[in-house]
């Protein structure tokens, strides 16, 4: 049975792959501006994505994806935002707003309606045909 090895897609050193898909030193570095993030935002909560990235160090990008993950939240950091992912409003928590994934839904929702009548139209079509061929076929007789 052998080891599973892959590049760090951070750093491009040879690691034992992991869930996490980046070597121990760098996902400890990930961790550490977590933890930079968090003692930040216990202090000044109210700051923005900008604030919490210049005075962390921390890539509004490496922020972003704690956001996306729910590692921070709208409890922690009210006043920080990520773009919807559909629309590019400012959102607090997850991936997209609240409008869009009200709309996803609705669309999802629609699909199933359409599908579930297209069953019912198919069903009584096919049932109608085979009515009108034994018919067709008694008269044969």
């Amino acid at each position: 049975m052998g080891m599973n090895l892959d590049n760090c897609p951070q750093c491009g050193k040879v690691y034992v792959k992991n869930a996490y898909n980046v070597c121990a030193s760098c996902l400890r570095a990930v961790e550490d501006q977590y933890q930079l993030c968090v003692q930040f935002l216990r202090k000044n909560r109210t700051s923005s994505m900008q604030e919490l990235s210049q005075e962390t160090g921390v890539s509004i990008k490496q922020i972003t994806k704690f956001i996306r993950e729910g590692r921070i939240t709208n409890r922690e950091a009210p006043n920080v935002r990520t773009a919807c992912e559909v629309c590019g409003n400012g959102i607090q928590e997850g991936t997209i707003c609240d409008t869009c994934r009200m709309k996803l839904n609705k669309d999802v929702n629609h699909l199933k309606e359409d599908t579930l009548r297209r069953a019912e139209a198919d069903k009584k079509h096919s049932a109608t045909f085979q009515i009108k061929d034994r018919i067709d076929d008694k008269k044969r007789l």
